[in-house]
């Protein structure tokens, strides 16, 4: 059960992702926000698409993937599901998709219940010399419309215990110096910082000296990230329900930090995956309790595809008859959770009814639906 889990995360991770990518254009294009309030609206059905559609550009495989987009993107109008708070990133597949496929019957579904919601904004690629720039581009566009934005680092070596989803820096040294670089991007507003999915939950394919040094770098990560930023909020990994027992999570975390106000401002779970938010909910408070430190930890939770929680079979690429699930907000009215955050993008394919990590819109629409 535990080997599953680990493939259910660590696939679903780095496929499928907002993504901020070096690619040499500029990552904070404005795109007009909405607001309203967090709720979604039950949408009508349309007609069923043809069986020919015209798919996104193709992504570059796992962590190296682009989000493409235009200068002249149209705006988006006002859409009753989005947040009062987070900030949309104006570059992603599926505005991308939405923008060239106005007529196709599934963009209005697909445009209002996915595309104008915000969304994590991923730094998966180890690329030091420019991250500092595309970190900051997200800050200042998100504290310029007063929004709030989500940013994911996703570079710690071994990523992914040299799975689907491996790269990252090349020792903990290199990305020791990535860390300072990336925290000196996150400005002086509020910032939520989803720090390195799986590398707690998914370290047991590391020896017990790796496992400690790679504690003590994260450690170090969110003490310098909210140096650099007091208003930064760091959240460590926690899995998800089906994956470690509370307990066991707990104790793991402890050693990596996160039951350090100095480092911490609590834990994240169910990145994409698929557990359902009541479950999420109860394992993640019984997780903070193992943890102690201060009673102002709190936990924010993927919601992005849970609506109808993980199949029974337990398949993890793409299942069928999931659907998004609660609307990315940092007012969840839950004690000790803290927000329900989109940090896998519905629609960006596990690599099953599409390429792994691009949008896929048939996928989109069946969760959308």
């Amino acid at each position: 059960m535990v080997a599953a889990a680990s493939v259910v995360v660590a696939v679903g991770t780095a496929t499928g992702v907002v993504s901020a990518l070096d690619d040499g254009r500029d990552s904070d294009r404005a795109r007009p926000e909405v607001t309203s309030s967090p709720l979604l609206d039950q949408l009508p059905v349309v007609p069923s698409p043809s069986a020919t559609v015209t798919k996104s550009a193709s992504a570059e495989p796992s962590s190296s993937k682009r989000a493409s987009s235009s200068p002249t993107k149209t705006e988006k109008k006002q859409s009753s599901g989005v947040s009062t708070a987070l900030y949309r990133h104006p570059d992603s597949q599926v505005l991308d998709w939405v923008d060239s496929h106005h007529n196709d019957p599934r963009a209005s579904v697909i445009e209002s219940r996915i595309a104008d919601q915000p969304a994590a904004v991923w730094f998966a690629d180890y690329t030091p010399a420019t991250v500092a720039s595309r970190v900051r581009a997200v800050t200042s566009g998100a504290a310029a419309k007063g929004r709030v934005p989500v940013v994911v680092a996703y570079a710690i070596p071994g990523r992914d215990c040299g799975g689907a989803s491996e790269g990252g820096a090349p020792d903990l040294s290199a990305y020791d110096s990535w860390i300072d670089k990336f925290a000196a991007g996150l400005g002086s507003g509020e910032v939520v910082v989803v720090l390195e999915p799986d590398s707690i939950a998914q370290a047991d394919c590391l020896s017990d000296g790796e496992r400690a040094d790679r504690f003590a770098s994260l450690a170090r990560a969110g003490r310098v990230m909210k140096a650099a930023n007091p208003k930064t909020r760091v959240y460590y990994d926690a899995g998800h329900s089906g994956w470690n027992s509370a307990g066991k999570q707990a104790a793991l975390l402890k050693r990596a930090g996160a039951a350090s106000a100095a480092s911490s401002d609590g834990i994240f779970s169910n990145v994409s995956n698929f557990h359902t938010t009541t479950a999420e909910i109860a394992y993640d408070r019984q997780v903070l309790a193992a943890l102690g430190g201060p009673a102002s930890l709190g936990a924010v939770i993927d919601t992005s595809r849970n609506g109808n929680g993980a199949p029974a079979d337990g398949e993890w690429c793409d299942p069928s008859g999931r659907k998004i699930g609660r609307a990315p907000t940092l007012n969840t009215g839950e004690a000790r959770i803290d927000a329900y955050l989109w940090v896998k993008l519905p629609g960006e394919s596990d690599g099953c009814k599409g390429s792994p990590g691009t949008f896929t819109p048939s996928y989109a629409y069946e969760l959308a639906r």
